[in-house]
């Protein structure tokens, strides 16, 4: 979808490429952080998984689709193994 006018996003090109890259990664580093501390909520708000699932379930809400099915069955089983001491 398209919906904003060519000089706004010309604009906002512009703003963004006068951040230099630390600031830039930074932002990304923001807004990630910001995505998973949203999408955590909404897990939490549903269930109470244990910390194992939690990051399954994040796994799969962000990166789930990028997978064929045996990847993301190896991950998912990664994912839910206890962390070694």
């Amino acid at each position: 979808m398209e919906d904003t006018p060519a000089a706004v996003e010309a604009r906002f090109h512009r703003q963004l490429m006068s951040l230099t890259p630390q600031e830039r990664l930074a932002m990304a580093c923001r807004m990630h952080a910001a995505a998973k501390a949203l999408a955590r909520a909404a897990i939490l708000r549903d269930s109470s998984p244990s910390p194992e699932e939690l990051r399954v379930l994040l796994f799969l809400r962000f990166y789930g689709q990028d997978f064929g099915d045996s990847e993301r069955a190896e991950i998912v089983a990664r994912l839910r193994a206890k962390p070694r001491a």
